[in-house]
């Protein structure tokens, strides 16, 4: 199928949603970010995420829209030229702060502040969000599998980090192997067996679908400037510093002013794209990335207390914290809306804390 195909027209019935079954896995979910909440929150003293709670970098810039965006192009927060403050937070997947020699996918979340338009949720900070993680698809197609990952996940909360690093290194052994072959795994990544390479260099996706104005896509982070690209790949030095994932950054922050590609996929078929399996790739040859805005992050502390404190324990991050012409799509998306409403919930309350943009007893 050629990319020339039109895109995708967005219509409520792409979506394909069983209320019953969602409404059940949703609350596996909630019961699985409640043991973990509560497991950490009793260890550290602190309520932390449910998922993605180890920052590594808390980074402030601005997003810049192009000004010569094609119609299909120019829809959301996109449709005009235009620059909004932003930050980057950068984290590892566990909802407990495990050690950095435990190899673990990447994510980053995206605050795009000052967006105009309608809202998806009454909670909101003003800002459009945007998750994402240092892989093109999820290890698992719909809400109710990663339900069942996820109570695997909860069970081994705070349980014999020492087993989790020795299993690490063995699986980033087998992993390597696999890769030389061609046959990297998303599964044993997501166990601990992910290579150990900069955050910085790495290129970072939606993995599912959201509207996109008229249209379906999904997103993409990727590094533009050649300082970002020469860290590619570049093994984390995992030496004497207690937490070296966050050392590095912060070493190379300090000199890096980074620019950053924010590309959008158009979906163009939805048998070959398909909106509710969170585990398909999107062929690039039929629906190509096209750059829609820059991400300019100046040199930084990327390890600033304030704005760490701000992200982490002031701030929420959610693919439903947005505009309605970027309503997240399938059904991975549709059950984030209340598990990720939930954490915030939790932190805020435990912390005594608020969160910006968090009703209170909304949940």
């Amino acid at each position: 199928m050629s990319p020339d195909r039109p895109p995708l027209r967005y219509s409520d019935d792409l979506e394909t949603v069983d209320p019953a079954r969602e409404a059940a896995t949703v609350e596996d979910l909630i019961q699985s970010f409640r043991h973990i909440l509560t497991t950490t929150f009793r260890d550290y003293g602190h309520a932390v995420r449910g998922v993605h709670a180890k920052a590594h970098a808390v980074l402030q810039g601005r997003l810049v829209v192009d000004a010569t965006l094609p119609p299909e192009l120019a829809q959301g927060i996109f449709a005009q030229p235009g620059e909004y403050p932003a930050w980057l937070r950068i984290s590892t997947n566990p909802g407990d702060l495990l050690s950095d020699t435990v190899a673990l996918p990447r994510g980053i979340a995206l605050k795009v502040e000052n967006v105009p338009g309608p809202r998806l949720d009454a909670d909101s900070d003003g800002a459009q969000d945007f998750l994402m993680i240092n892989g093109p698809v999820f290890a698992v197609p719909r809400a109710q599998d990663f339900a069942g990952q996820l109570k695997l996940l909860a069970a081994t909360t705070d349980r014999a980090e020492g087993a989790k690093i020795a299993l690490s290194k063995t699986l980033q052994a087998v992993n390597a192997a696999l890769g030389m072959v061609g046959l990297e795994s998303t599964a044993l990544a997501g166990m601990g067996g992910a290579p150990q390479t900069d955050p910085l260099g790495e290129t970072y996706f939606s993995a599912t679908p959201f509207r996109y104005g008229d249209h379906v896509a999904k997103f993409r982070l990727r590094p533009l400037s050649p300082a970002l690209t020469a860290l590619t790949g570049k093994p984390i030095d995992m030496g004497a510093a207690e937490n070296p994932i966050r050392a590095q950054i912060r070493r190379e922050m300090a000199g890096i002013d980074g620019e950053w590609a924010f590309e959008v996929q158009l979906a163009r078929d939805p048998e070959r794209q398909p909106i509710e399996d969170a585990s398909a790739l999107w062929d690039e040859a039929e629906a190509p990335f096209v750059q829609v805005a820059t991400l300019y992050l100046p040199r930084q502390d990327s390890w600033d207390a304030e704005a760490v404190e701000q992200a982490d324990d002031r701030m929420r991050f959610s693919p439903w914290n947005g505009i309605m012409a970027h309503r997240p799509l399938g059904s991975v998306n549709r059950a984030r809306r209340e598990t990720y409403r939930y954490s915030a919930h939790f932190r805020a309350e435990a912390n005594g804390c608020p969160i910006h943009g968090l009703q209170e007893g909304d949940q």
